[in-house]
């Protein structure tokens, strides 16, 4: 079953709950996504079970499934997951094509599991792609809805990759069915620590996959870009941005909703200006794709 979210948005937290009930109130918000390690079903925040009253989808958006790791996910984040998506009535559910541990017997020294703390990238190889497919499709059976993929900011790449990026998110879609949350800000990040081009990258990207799409703030550090999650969106990031929706146009493909990702300095008045630039990048790429055909 495809799900595919629209309009512009920021994620829910804590310190801009007020600010998103009234997006909510005026009809300029129609969904948001949680991190599902910080909720716990039960006793979910009030901000948050406001804003589902208020009929806004809320996607329950995990980071430590580990979902390219060799070893199967954990039934116990899986069942919690589920519970929490049930509980929150979400459209889908969403996590990172990434692992972020090792180990699943005792290690003397480091105890049962070894947490990196970070998302990290698997190598693209097929033997790699054939476990975490398997991991996925497990994943989808058991969260009980649509299950959508995010691409990490990858700042290295694994000498044995046999794909790049844009062929291996469109065979992990062909094999197990999921959807996508095309992170932006991550593309960039990824292809300017890799010396790749990004708009030749986004647009050979299975669209038609797109969930919803992620974008952020950043900062560029000794010639590499580094997805912050708390500065204001660069120009390239969203001129990336705008070019995605003029892509969506011209495939003809719907342009799925757009949501901010703030981690520091949580303010309106932080948040704000990225959702404006947001608003202003959907309208620019239709505008330009309209300007193209013409």
């Amino acid at each position: 079953m495809s799900t595919q979210l629209t309009g512009s948005s920021i994620a829910w937290r804590a310190p801009i709950s007020d600010l998103l009930n009234d997006l909510a109130d005026t009809g300029s918000l129609r969904f948001t996504e949680v991190v599902a390690e910080n909720m716990t079903p039960g006793v979910l925040p009030d901000g948050v079970t406001d804003l589902r009253a208020r009929g806004v989808a809320i996607v329950a958006h995990g980071v430590s499934l580990g979902l390219a790791g060799a070893d199967l996910p954990d039934p116990g984040r899986l069942r919690r997951l589920a519970e929490l998506a049930r509980e929150l009535e979400s459209p889908v559910v969403s996590e990172h094509i990434a692992f972020v541990r090792a180990a699943d017997s005792p290690d003397p020294l480091h105890g049962d599991v070894l947490e990196a703390g970070h998302l990290l990238p698997p190598p693209r190889t097929r033997a790699a792609l054939t476990i975490l497919c398997d991991n996925i499709s497990r994943a989808q059976d058991a969260v009980g809805v649509p299950l959508a993929l995010e691409n990490i900011a990858a700042l290295i790449a694994w000498p044995e990759d046999e794909f790049d990026e844009p062929d291996y998110l469109a065979e992990i879609v062909r094999r197990t069915g999921a959807q996508l949350v095309l992170d932006v800000a991550n593309l960039f990040s990824s292809a300017v620590a890799q010396g790749s081009d990004p708009l030749r990258q986004l647009l050979r990207f299975p669209l038609s996959h797109i969930a919803y799409v992620h974008t952020a703030g950043g900062r560029y550090r000794h010639g590499r870009y580094v997805d912050t999650h708390g500065d204001p969106m660069v120009d390239d990031v969203t001129t990336l941005l705008t070019q995605f929706v003029a892509g969506c146009h011209r495939a003809r493909v719907r342009v799925p909703g757009i949501m901010l990702e703030r981690d520091t300095d949580i303010r309106p008045e932080t948040v704000l200006p990225g959702l404006r630039a947001i608003d202003a990048a959907i309208e620019e790429g239709r505008v330009r794709e309209v300007d193209h055909c013409a």
